[in-house]
């Protein structure tokens, strides 16, 4: 049951990571100028989608803080991981990147050490 505070910080985190990608990559290119860089930045900062993710991160830290009530942490980081292939999944499915056999396999990795270390 309290399982689900875990998998809402990794959706929530991954959902943050997503909306950021898809939101900077829609803002362009950082510019060159200092000054241009923080005025990018902040107009970047106040757009709703990417209030959204920076919501979602911080709601992701309550649910980090309420999984860890209930779990000793070497259980329950490891499942933070599927993040990672979360992102792989969504960054493949969204924006069209590219998933190598070297990233396959890496995932792959990920998968078994968390499979292992829950075990545990």
């Amino acid at each position: 049951m309290y399982h689900i505070y875990i998998f809402l910080t990794v959706i929530l985190v991954v959902y943050s990571q997503l909306v950021m990608k898809w939101q900077v990559g829609m803002a362009g290119e950082l510019p060159v100028g200092i000054i241009d860089k923080i005025t990018f930045l902040i107009q970047i900062l106040f757009r709703p989608w990417v209030i959204s993710g920076l919501t979602a991160t911080f709601l992701s830290g309550l649910t980090w803080m309420a999984a860890m009530t209930k779990f000793p942490i070497n259980y329950a980081y490891p499942f933070t991981s599927l993040s990672f292939i979360l992102i792989l999944i969504g960054s493949s499915l969204f924006f069209h990147e590219v998933i190598t056999i070297p990233k396959a396999i890496g995932t792959g990795f990920i998968v078994a050490g968390v499979i292992i270390a829950s075990q545990g």
